[in-house]
C-alpha cells in the first residue's frame, strides 16, 4: 500500500495533509509513505522530518501521484499550467480529503471518469463513531480562536478590562452569533482575554454551552427544525431570518466586535447582518465574517477582503485555519489518520459502502458520482 502525501497548490494554503508523527505511525502499521518535497514547509515540517519518520521524500509530482494507492490532501484537485492534478491520479486510485465537493463540480467530474473513489471529510456523518475523524470541527476550532485575534487587532478597544494611570478602560463588547464549534471557541477565546461577550444561536439546547463559558445567551422563540438529523445547521426560511435579525439589531449595535459563524452545508450562508444594521454599528466596530467564502454573514462582506463602511470595518477572511498551519496540520492529520485506519484492514483498503462513515463521506467511485447532493446538483446545472 503506497500513501502519498503532495504539496498543496492552492494560493494561500500553507497546511499539509500528514505530518511526520502521523506518517512514522503509518510506516510503523507497515505501509509506504511518500511525501511530496516540500510539502510541509510552510506547515514548520521540513523534509528531513519525514524522512526520520520513514517515510521517501519525492521530486517529481508526477511520480507521487502516479504511483500512489491513496492519496491524502486536504484541498480538491485544482487546474494547473501544466494540466489539471487529477489526470496525475492513476485510474482506480483513492483520494481521502476535505474537498468540499460543492464548490467545484468539475473537478468531481474529472475524479468520476479517472475511476477515483473519492472520500470528502467534510461530508462526514455528526455521530459518536465518527468523532475522532471529524476536520470541520478542528478547522473550525482554529479558525474560531483566530477570528477573535482578528477582531481585537483590528477594534481600537482593549479586550480586556484595564485599570491605567489614566483611569479605568472598560472590557470590549463581543456578540458571537452561532454557537457551534467556530463560535463556541470564539467565546471561550474572547473571555480569556477579558471581553463581555453575548451569543447567539438558532438552537436553544446551545444555552447552557455558551453560558458554561461566561457569555451571556440572546434567547429567541424556539426555532422549530433548526438543524437536520446529522447536526447540521439547516436552511431557514425568511421569516425566521427576520425575527432572528431583529433580535441581534440592538445587540450588534452595543457590540464592539461582531464575529458571524453561520455556515449551512452545501448552501450559501444565511444572511444575518444587514447594510442598515452595519451603518448602526458604533464608529470603530469591527465584523469578522467566518462566512464569506460562501457569500458572507454580512450583506456587505468582500471575501478575502477588508471593507470599511460608516467607520466600521469588515473583514471577510479565507481559509482562515491556514493562517495557522502548524496547528491545523497535527488535528488535521490526526483526523484524517484516523478516517484512513477506519478503511483499512491489514495494511490494505476494505470498503464497506454499508457503513455509515464510509458511504456519506464517499463522493466519486466506478465511475459514477455517487453522492447524492453532488450529483443532483451536477444534474441541475449549478455550480461551477
Amino acid at each position: 500500500m503506497n500513501i502519498a502525501i503532495p504539496r498543496e497548490t492552492v494560493d494561500g494554503e500553507h497546511r499539509v495533509a500528514l505530518v511526520p508523527d502521523m506518517a512514522k505511525r503509518l510506516v510503523g502499521s507497515g505501509v509506504t509513505v511518500r511525501v511530496q518535497q516540500g510539502a510541509g514547509v510552510a506547515a514548520g515540517f521540513p523534509d528531513a522530518l519525514y524522512t526520520d519518520a520513514g517515510a521517501e521524500v519525492v521530486a517529481d509530482a508526477a511520480s507521487l501521484w502516479g504511483g500512489a494507492d491513496v492519496i491524502l490532501k486536504i484541498q480538491m484537485p485544482r487546474e494547473m499550467a501544466g494540466g489539471h492534478e487529477t489526470d496525475l491520479l492513476r485510474e482506480g486510485a483513492t483520494l481521502i480529503g476535505l474537498l468540499q465537493p460543492h464548490r467545484d463540480h468539475d473537478a468531481v467530474k474529472r475524479l468520476a471518469a479517472r475511476n477515483v473513489t473519492a472520500f470528502s471529510l467534510d461530508l462526514l456523518p455528526r455521530i459518536t463513531r465518527a468523532q475522532s475523524m471529524d476536520v470541520l470541527s478542528s478547522m473550525s476550532t482554529v479558525t474560531g480562536y483566530k477570528a477573535v485575534l482578528l477582531g481585537a487587532a483590528s477594534v481600537g478597544k482593549f479586550f480586556p478590562m484595564l485599570v491605567t494611570a489614566a483611569g479605568t478602560m472598560a472590557p470590549s463588547k463581543v456578540l458571537v452569533m452561532g454557537a457551534g464549534v467556530a463560535g463556541l471557541q470564539a467565546i471561550a477565546t474572547a473571555r480569556r482575554l477579558g471581553a463581555v461577550v453575548r451569543a447567539f444561536d438558532v438552537r436553544p439546547a446551545v444555552k447552557e454551552q455558551v453560558e458554561s463559558l461566561g457569555a451571556h445567551f440572546l434567547e429567541i422563540e424556539a426555532i422549530e427544525d433548526a438543524e437536520t438529523a446529522g447536526g447540521y445547521a439547516k436552511e431557514l426560511s425568511e421569516e425566521q431570518n427576520k425575527r432572528i435579525r431583529k433580535l441581534t439589531h440592538d445587540a450588534a449595535k452595543d457590540a464592539d466586535v461582531v464575529i458571524t459563524t453561520a455556515l449551512i452545508p452545501g448552501r450559501p450562508a444565511p444572511l444575518l447582518i444587514t447594510e442598515a444594521m452595519v451603518r448602526d454599528m458604533k464608529p470603530g466596530s469591527v465584523v469578522v465574517d467566518l462566512a464569506a467564502e460562501a457569500g458572507g454573514n454580512c450583506a456587505l462582506t468582500k471575501p478575502g477582503e477588508e471593507v470599511t463602511v460608516g467607520g466600521v470595518t469588515i473583514l471577510g477572511p479565507v481559509n482562515l485555519a491556514s493562517t495557522m498551519p502548524t496547528h491545523a496540520s497535527q488535528m488535521y492529520s490526526k483526523n484524517v489518520t484516523t478516517f484512513l485506519n477506519h478503511i483499512l484492514e491489514e495494511g490494505n483498503l476494505k470498503l464497506d459502502f454499508d457503513d455509515e462513515i464510509t458511504s456519506d463521506t464517499c463522493i466519486t467511485r466506478d465511475g459514477k458520482i455517487v453522492h447524492e447532493a453532488t450529483r443532483t446538483a451536477i444534474e441541475g446545472g449549478s455550480g461551477s
